[in-house]
């Protein structure tokens, strides 16, 4: 399937409200329910990643254990739960992934995304944190991290990175060194 076949105005045909069949793609990011005139927005969902260097100038990523894009590499990060800042889920999701806690965060910038989950294109507003963790820290792979790898970041293959937004964020951040 192609982005297009996924896009929400090809999935989405059903009010969630009262189930009518008239859940209508408006051209704002909506939908409205000629039946019961709900209407529903397909906002970018907020999510975050960490960019971790050690003292030696390596980059931490994380080897993705779920989909999408199972099996790539991938900074570590994730949404943003609802009544949650993006710096709160940055050190929650660095926590869950990874086992330990995060000593500096600093906002970078935020990065748009698009990727088919379920059969369905999801969008993303990434927010880029350059963090640090302990030099000693006990890295542990948890949650949906399969693996992780510190990498020369100057020598990697940025195609080994699964989400456009990441290999975006790799890539700003070796040229801004």
């Amino acid at each position: 399937m192609n982005m297009f076949e996924t896009h929400p105005h090809q999935i989405l045909k059903y009010c969630p409200k009262c189930g009518s069949k008239l859940f209508v793609p408006q051209k704002d990011n909506s939908f409205t329910c000629h039946s019961c005139g709900f209407r529903y927005y397909y906002n970018a969902a907020s999510a975050v990643a960490a960019i971790i260097i050690d003292d030696q100038g390596n980059l931490l990523l994380t080897k993705r254990g779920i989909e999408p894009k199972k099996g790539t590499f991938d900074l570590p990060g994730g949404f943003v739960s609802e009544d949650e800042s993006s710096e709160e889920a940055v050190v929650r999701e660095v926590r869950e992934e990874l086992g330990v806690d995060l000593l500096e965060i600093k906002y970078v910038k935020s990065y748009a995304n698009r990727y088919e989950y379920s059969g369905m294109t999801v969008f993303t507003n990434d927010a880029c944190f350059i963090c640090k963790i302990a030099p000693d820290a006990q890295l542990k792979a948890n949650d949906d991290v399969a693996d992780f790898h510190w990498v020369n970041p100057k020598t990697f293959d940025l195609t080994k990175i699964g989400l456009d937004s990441i290999r975006r964020m790799v890539a700003d951040f070796v040229a801004s060194r």
